[in-house]
């Protein structure tokens, strides 16, 4: 009697590999082959979310309060997925960053004053990232700082020059900088044994322990959400963004979006995990962290010589890497909203000059961080206002024009991010900072 075989009976086991060698794994290699193509500008513009300001405010957060302020570390990497997903689609869209966008559809006068405030910010941004690298080669080696200074110049200027071989040797040097920064606060959460049920607790339910925590949550949104990449994501697309077609563009977007997703969430852990070292080995045995230096020696006789070392080599890091993010910043920045031809190392130069003037005259790094971070409330809104107000426009963004949903969001993100920097501002003044 014959009995008819249902599908896929009868078939060998060898037969069924080959035929998914042939149909599923080659889809799956190609669709891993393609993310790895799209990888790497938001990993350039991530590293401005885990810079030295990041450092400074997580840590301080972390000593005076544990794990309670692990809620804003969340919502401000959500924000940053949002604005920096904004910033990738108006590139691919248009073929322009934003300050060139802002040139063709603000009037003159308005684009000088974007310029001057978003190249203050650029300079602002970098004094902190550059003072960064500086001092973790002063805690690391011991150097001066005024050499400690000059050789933090030069390794910038070289990650920088590395643009001559093409944006994806930055992109991967700048990879690697995070790849180190997350090694060794792994091996830091590893040493510190944080308690991860209050972790988890404070990460979901938002939590004000009294006013001054306030003034740290603030600081950490301020440290978090930078206008410098918002200009710059839109330039890194270009790299791979040559006279597309429409799907081509859709297609380009979506990976984008996972790119934006993989390394704002990389920062996330980072930052996050800065808070609960700090929770961990400072919160819990008394200790109120203050400055940078502070916390490197008090690592080491709390956890070990090894702690101290991987904070110094991941403060490091996060100052090179951020140091060329914001130096690259600042080119876009002069050459789009004016069309200023400038030498690049000129511009290098410009942006890194107030780091090295900090060091010469001896200013306390905090206290030059902290007005950094001041200077950069006000450039935010900057930022994020003509961004929204141009990617909601359908003549200029074609079938990539915003949803109505996410102008609601847009606006109400601008919105908190003004608020909370205006407190912060106030607090700043009003000497309660």
């Amino acid at each position: 009697m014959n009995i008819k075989k249902g599908a896929g009976e009868g078939i060998s086991p060898a037969a069924h590999d080959r035929s998914n060698k042939r149909g599923l794994f080659p889809g799956t290699i190609k669709r891993i082959l393609t993310l790895f193509r799209f990888l790497g500008p938001a990993f350039i513009v991530s590293v401005a979310y885990i810079d030295p300001g990041n450092f400074a405010t997580n840590i301080s957060g972390g000593s005076k309060y544990g794990y309670a302020l692990l809620w804003v570390i969340l919502w401000s990497n959500l924000m940053a997925i949002f604005l920096q997903s904004l910033s990738a689609k108006l590139g691919i869209a248009t073929g322009r960053n934003l300050p060139q966008m802002c040139r063709e559809v603000f009037p003159r006068s308005a684009n000088w004053f974007f310029w001057v405030v978003a190249e203050l910010a650029a300079i602002a941004t970098d004094l902190a990232e550059f003072l960064g690298g500086t001092l973790g080669l002063y805690l690391l080696f011991n150097i001066p700082m005024i050499y400690a200074g000059l050789i933090t110049a030069g390794l910038t200027f070289l990650i920088v020059f590395l643009q001559k071989y093409g944006q994806r040797v930055v992109e991967i040097v700048i990879a690697i900088l995070v790849a180190v920064i997350c090694l060794a606060y792994g091996i830091e959460l590893f040493l510190a044994k944080p308690d991860w049920i209050q972790a988890g607790l404070h990460t979901l339910i938002p939590s004000l322990p009294d006013g001054g925590a306030m003034l740290i949550a603030v600081g950490m949104l301020g440290a978090t959400v930078m206008p410098h990449v918002i200009y710059l994501h839109s330039q890194l697309v270009q790299h791979r963004n040559s006279d597309a077609t429409l799907n081509e563009k859709k297609k380009h977007l979506k990976w984008e979006k996972i790119d934006i997703i993989i390394a704002m969430n990389i920062a996330f852990i980072v930052n996050a995990s800065m808070v609960l070292v700090s929770a961990a080995v400072f919160f819990r045995n008394g200790m109120v962290v203050e400055t940078i230096e502070q916390a490197h020696r008090s690592l080491a006789p709390l956890m070990g010589d090894l702690s101290a070392a991987a904070f110094g080599i991941a403060l490091l890091a996060s100052g090179l890497a951020s140091s060329a993010v914001g130096t690259m910043a600042g080119t876009t920045i002069m050459q789009g909203f004016v069309k200023l031809k400038i030498h690049d190392n000129v511009t290098r130069v410009v942006t890194m000059a107030p780091g090295m003037l900090i060091i010469l005259l001896g200013v306390n790094p905090m206290f030059a961080l902290i007005l950094s971070q001041v200077s950069l409330s006000f450039v935010l809104p900057v930022a994020i206002i003509p961004m929204l107000l141009i990617t909601a426009r359908k003549d200029i963004m074609g079938e990539l024009t915003n949803k109505p949903i996410t102008n609601v969001v847009g606006w109400a993100v601008c919105s908190l991010i003004v608020a909370m920097n205006a407190v912060l501002l106030y607090l700043t003044f009003s000497g309660q900072i």
